[in-house]
């Protein structure tokens, strides 16, 4: 069982990082404007983001490590409950800084911290990849 937790901890991770490879790759796009083709990868960024780390909380919940504590809630929840819970704090966290009823502890703070500095970097680097043109110009 603990085999198959290390398993999905990691595939979690490498989704993360796969969703986030596009970004910092000139190749990738082709198009220099903005679209909304452009807009949907970046929905589409932003939720793999939010659920990928969701599940990184709720993975390290079930585990035992104490990472969020729901100021509203003080009794044991179920799973699906801190599924709700963890991804709620994930959600806030990339797209604010947080409203204090879902506070991260330990491990969480540094994972929170990560997932805030990606939800304020991936605009920006959304905004370069549209419209800054990667390849030098040929001078004649």
């Amino acid at each position: 069982m603990i085999f198959i937790w290390y398993i999905i901890f990691f595939a979690v991770i490498i989704c993360l990082l796969m969703a986030l490879r596009i970004l910092f790759i000139p190749d990738r796009f082709k198009f220099k404007q903005v679209s909304f083709e452009n807009f949907v990868f970046l929905g589409c960024t932003y939720a793999v983001i939010m659920i990928g780390f969701g599940l990184l909380f709720l993975l390290l919940e079930l585990k035992g490590m104490p990472i969020i504590i729901d100021t509203i809630v003080t009794q044991e929840k179920e799973w699906n409950e801190r599924l709700t819970t963890s991804l709620y704090l994930s959600a806030i966290t990339l797209f604010s800084v947080g409203f204090g009823d879902v506070v991260p502890v330990g491990v969480g703070r540094l994972l929170v911290m990560l997932e805030a500095l990606l939800g304020y970097t991936i605009p920006a680097a959304f905004v370069v990849r549209s419209f800054i043109e990667y390849e030098p110009q040929r001078r004649k």
